[in-house]
């Protein structure tokens, strides 16, 4: 097993997935402390990195295309506080995050998980009902219907139509932006049979996003709780292929060789370097513990 305990969470991995849990520091986000403990299957990542800094770094997971209806819903755009899927890391513990890295490589590895885009979602969404404060209004859903009640801030066509209630089944699509700079972000949804929509100002089925605390960054949580409820990308890929007579994605795709089993001459220079690390103090016995139980499993 690796683990990785810093301010802004604990990252562990057991050899069948991550698991993510917040922190409590102040810093940590709403966002972040609402979605709470996270656990991603390993056939759901398609890479980790670490990438080091003089004061600190950042340990990054990647998750295969479609796996994820938060990825999916905000079209990756969460700001990197706000993103469950990175880590700041210290200086100090550097080492334990080159370590963290290496062991979710070598499991992608000897795992053969494949790295194209999934065909169903493998992580749940955001349990409902869920509300969140957008700029101009609060969104609310139950997992069947949406509210948008409009505040004080909203446009005056926005108001005299009242309060936007809707199904989920008349939902097509939903499209999540968040602010930036000057620049407002929307929460929108697209209703079967709509035509072209006006500006998310106007638009009485999109929520306007101000950015000016963290807490709008909850209604990505909508977004997301939303997106699981929606056909898959992975449907409308399997449709695009048949329309245009190409095999779907994955299709006839060569079954990978296993990996080779590790190299001993590798793992014996891990366990000189941990024993290294111990001494210096940089890993703490409990770590070393684990570390050490992790690579003795894989002789």
């Amino acid at each position: 097993m690796a683990e990785i305990i810093q301010k802004d969470g604990t990252w562990t991995f057991d050899g069948d997935a991550v698991r993510i849990v917040p922190g409590r520091d102040k810093d940590v986000g709403p966002l972040r402390q609402a979605l709470g403990e996270l656990s991603v299957p390993l056939h759901a990542i398609v890479g980790v990195s670490f990438e080091p800094g003089r004061k600190s770094g950042r340990l990054r997971l990647r998750l295969r295309d479609g796996a994820d209806p938060l990825t999916q819903g905000t079209g990756g755009r969460l700001p990197d506080a706000a993103d469950p899927y990175k880590l700041t890391v210290d200086a100090a513990r550097a080492a334990v995050a080159e370590y963290f890295v290496d062991e979710v490589r070598n499991a992608l590895l000897l795992d053969q998980v494949d790295p194209g885009p999934a065909d169903a979602y493998l992580l749940p969404g955001p349990p409902v009902p869920v509300t969140a404060e957008a700029g101009d209004s609060t969104v609310s859903f139950d997992g069947d219907a949406l509210t948008l009640d409009w505040n004080w801030t909203a446009e005056d066509a926005k108001h005299s139509a009242g309060p936007s209630r809707f199904r989920m089944a008349d939902v097509r699509a939903v499209d999540w932006v968040p602010a930036k700079g000057l620049s407002n972000g929307w929460l929108r949804f697209t209703l079967t049979g709509a035509q072209a929509a006006p500006a998310p100002k106007y638009d009485p089925y999109a929520a306007e996003l101000f950015g000016f605390g963290k807490k709008e960054l909850l209604t990505a949580l909508v977004a997301a709780a939303v997106t699981v409820r929606l056909p898959h990308p992975s449907a409308e890929r399997a449709t695009r292929a048949r329309e245009a007579g190409t095999p779907e994605a994955g299709a006839g795709r060569a079954v990978p060789a296993p990996a080779p089993a590790a190299d001993h001459d590798v793992l014996l220079r891990r366990l000189r370097e941990l024993g290294e690390l111990h001494k210096e103090g940089v890993l703490t016995p409990e770590e070393f513990l684990t570390a050490k139980a992790a690579i003795l499993g894989h002789f």
